[in-house]
């Protein structure tokens, strides 16, 4: 059973079209039916994010609660999208997790400056991915809990 909230769409934003079947495919192994919307570039990325066109219907194209971010992106690199994203008042405090196959130092600590919320390198072996995604399923848990409020 999913700990996302069901309604809770979560963007991916990979390139690699054998990485994104793998992703969808451990998001289902994990047990999580969230809307996951997938991009191919940075600057689908960002229409996406800011309801341009084509994604301008937020019935069909929701703002995710949770973004998977490449680092390497046609047209705009992962960096670029989260620079911008986090220069967006109401868009700046969206978590977003960096899942790459970038192992460089350089690149860890430049995406945490920037502010991603965590950064992780994609593993080799599949059932290593389902147990990323069942982390960040448990991880996000707190941005998607309702509030309860007492009523007396």
């Amino acid at each position: 059973m999913s700990t996302f909230q069901s309604e809770d769409t979560i963007l991916l934003v990979e390139d690699n079209r054998k990485d994104i079947l793998l992703i969808q495919r451990a998001f289902r192994k994990a047990g999580i039916n969230n809307p996951l919307q997938v991009v191919n570039d940075g600057d689908a990325a960002v229409l996406y994010l800011s309801g341009g066109e084509p994604y301008s219907d937020r019935g069909n194209y929701p703002l995710p609660t949770l973004v998977l971010l490449d680092l390497k992106l046609p047209r705009r690199s992962g960096i670029e999208v989260l620079m911008w994203l986090r220069q967006q008042p109401l868009l700046k405090r969206l978590p977003v997790v960096v899942l790459t196959t970038s192992r460089e130092y350089a690149d860890i600590n430049q995406v945490y400056d920037i502010g991603a919320n965590a950064y992780i390198v994609k593993p080799v072996v599949f059932n290593d991915l389902v147990e990323i995604v069942n982390t960040l399923n448990l991880h996000w848990i707190i941005f998607n809990e309702k509030p309860q409020v007492e009523t007396f």
